[in-house]
């Protein structure tokens, strides 16, 4: 049987109505850019993460660099970031014209260890990106605990944190300010690009209210150099309708992940996700780790099940930091993780029946057994 790594069609499906609803009052409408879906939108997501503002963006790289341009974050300014995030964290952080200094995560959820960073932190250093990954949140208590003590603005990245948790309370309502993307592979995704900011901090909004939008506030009126980076009113109208389902699509995702767990837990040689205590993973991604990881891929490939990487090259070790980046062996942990992690099949719509055809596959690949009945 074939398993595909995520189904983009069926959430369409599932929500046919109402999208094809949104999309005709759009249309509707005349107005394509910064109009009532935007506004509602941006309302409706900052309510959902328990903060005052939403700020919709571009894409969710453009989220993080405008939330380090907001605070005035650039040149001579160092900003510590992961050792293992997707480039687009580091990105952010160069766009602005600062510095990323890595640190290594935690062995067990694979989020930034708040123990490491109090040894990368110097007289530059302005901000920490905590990244949110795979779905689950990082651990804020101790590293708003740093923050706080050398005066430290925490950034969150939860570009694969929708819906996520951490002790009560949402992703985005973490830090002084957090970025999401939109893209359509995430668990709140668009059908096309998209990003917002999320904060509590009213001066910031509004600073990043005027980068998105040229630095105008008034057409032909630019108090700043800004950009041009919004999300346009169709990806509103759509995340509107899907954002309602969010809840219960994640949900479905704890249970997809629960299966998993059950199934795989006695497969030697392999490394299942750890959920730190307080958290609640949103199950973005479930990501097992092997030693031959590359073969494993090769051979789920051969029996039609869809798996990815992620990350197959960790930022320090990629052509775009060759310039800056610490050399191979200096990120340990990154680098192991890197050759060894996968991701398996998962998604609101991924079948009881097609998790067990992906587990028994991967029991096949290294000769476990899956107790019956389990």
């Amino acid at each position: 049987m074939s398993v595909p790594f995520l189904d983009l069609a069926s959430p369409y499906a599932e929500l046919r109505d109402e999208l094809d609803e949104a999309y005709h009052r759009v249309m509707a409408s005349g107005w394509y850019i910064l109009g009532k879906e935007v506004a509602a939108f941006e309302e409706e997501f900052a309510a959902y993460c328990g903060v005052r503002h939403c700020i919709g963006v571009g894409n969710g790289l453009d989220a993080l660099h405008l939330i380090l341009r907001g605070y005035g974050i650039g040149p001579g300014d160092e900003v510590i970031v992961p050792s293992n995030t997707y480039i687009a964290t580091w990105l952010a952080v160069t766009h602005a014209g600062a510095t990323p200094v890595p640190v290594e995560p935690d062995e067990a959820t694979y989020t930034i260890d708040p123990v490491r960073l109090e040894g990368a932190i110097t007289s530059r250093t302005k901000a920490i990106i905590a990244v949110h990954l795979y779905g689950q949140a990082a651990d804020m208590d101790p590293i708003n605990d740093v923050a706080h003590r050398h005066g430290l603005r925490v950034i969150e990245d939860a570009a694969q944190a929708h819906g996520a948790g951490y002790k009560g309370k949402k992703a985005g309502g973490l830090g002084a300010a957090a970025g999401f993307s939109f893209y359509p592979g995430k668990n709140l995704g668009a059908l096309g690009d998209g990003g917002a900011v999320v904060t509590d901090d009213d001066t910031v909004a509004e600073r990043i209210r005027l980068l998105r939008n040229y630095g105008s506030r008034l057409k032909y009126h630019n108090e700043v150099r800004g950009f041009n980076s919004r999300l346009d009113e169709l990806q509103a109208a759509f995340l509107r309708v899907k954002l309602r389902k969010l809840d219960e699509w994640n949900a479905r995702r704890s249970t997809v992940a629960r299966r998993y767990l059950l199934k795989l837990k006695h497969i030697k040689g392999l490394r299942l996700p750890s959920v730190a205590a307080g958290t609640d993973h949103a199950w973005h991604l479930f990501v097992i780790g092997h030693s031959q990881r590359n073969e494993l891929v090769a051979y789920l490939g051969e029996q039609g099940m869809s798996s990815l990487i992620h990350y197959p090259i960790p930022p320090h070790l990629s052509e775009a930091y060759a310039d800056v980046a610490a050399p191979h062996g200096d990120l340990p942990i990154a680098e192991f993780m890197a050759e060894t992690v996968l991701s398996l099949p998962m998604g609101p719509h991924l079948q009881e029946r097609d998790v067990d055809a992906v587990a028994v596959a991967v029991a096949s690949f290294c000769a476990g057994t899956i107790v019956s009945g389990e």
